[in-house]
């Protein structure tokens, strides 16, 4: 059996990009040292900050609230709370709900919920079913998910009075996004993905990434480790396929070449100050006063 390189227990896990073997507990303290130092090194949270952990019963959004937990109690003066916004996608998003307040009670954390429902007047469900009778709206549920899940998180973190709004963002998503993003020559998009906590509108709330240094392996392994209760049951709606083709990509030169997620990061981080967005190029949207890049925001664009 072979030996952790960090203490003389078996190795239960093997880290191909840097080489290291390591046990069930220097592996989960291993985890939780590169999500502490993402937060240093990228200077996400002041000392005092009221944080609000964007969770959805997934995997890595519990391992999120989880690690950030043990490490704010390190810091008093913080204030941490879970927000959770229900889609509405039949029983998976009432088996997510079940996940997040289970967590919420084990951790004594306040549970702030929204939902789709309540905001935008209908159910993802029900715009999925309206949008596939209408040629002219027939995107992917995941293209309607993500500009309405955004901008449900950040009402919701405005009313809740929170400073930032943690979202469980891996080191996998982080390079798709990435590549993605080029690939769309989407330069709004390459900026909005930098993890730098700055508040660039009155009625944006800043988000940060503390995971995204932790590939998508680990934070399943850390889960399975911890024994930490989740949904794992995926999405009823199919992914994008480009991200797919995306992540079959990046999964394959990964194997081939360890460590190349974490270049594109680095690279990534190299080059995002000299494409971020101005704060002028911010403005309200006619429609529903929300902050957005364009007259109309993407969300009421999609539902109008």
């Amino acid at each position: 059996m072979t030996q952790c390189k960090k203490c003389t227990k078996n190795a239960v896990v093997f880290l191909p990009y840097s080489g290291e073997k390591l046990c069930r507990k220097c592996f989960l303290t291993s985890v939780e040292k590169r999500v502490q130092k993402a937060i240093s090194h990228y200077k996400m949270l002041d000392r005092s900050d009221r944080i609000g952990v964007a969770v959805s019963g997934g995997k890595d959004s519990v391992v999120l609230l989880h690690i950030l937990n043990k490490i704010e109690k390190n810091f008093p003066e913080s204030k941490i709370s879970i927000i959770y916004v229900d889609e509405g996608i039949s029983q998976y998003s009432n088996n997510n709900l079940k996940v997040v307040k289970k967590h919420s009670l084990d951790l004594d954390i306040p549970l702030i919920q929204s939902s789709y429902k309540k905001i935008y007047g209908k159910t993802l469900d029900d715009i999925i079913k309206r949008a596939e009778k209408d040629e002219n709206k027939r995107l992917g549920a995941c293209s309607y998910c993500g500009v309405l899940r955004r901008k449900a998180l950040n009402r919701a973190a405005l009313e809740a009075n929170v400073d930032c709004i943690a979202t469980a963002h891996n080191l996998d998503d982080e390079t798709q996004t990435i590549l993605l993003n080029f690939l769309r020559g989407d330069l709004n998009r390459l900026a909005r993905n930098s993890p730098t906590n700055k508040r660039v509108h009155p009625k944006l709330v800043p988000r940060i990434k503390p995971l995204r240094t932790i590939p998508e392996k680990e934070t399943t392994l850390y889960a399975f480790y911890r024994n930490l209760k989740h949904n794992s049951k995926p999405c009823p709606y199919a992914p994008e396929a480009y991200r797919d083709d995306i992540r079959s990509f990046l999964n394959q030169i990964e194997r081939k070449r360890p460590g190349t997620k974490y270049n594109i990061l680095r690279l990534y981080d190299k080059i995002s100050p000299q494409i971020t967005i101005s704060q002028n190029s911010i403005q309200e949207c006619s429609i529903c006063g929300e902050p957005s890049v364009e007259k109309i925001c993407k969300a009421c664009q999609l539902l109008s």
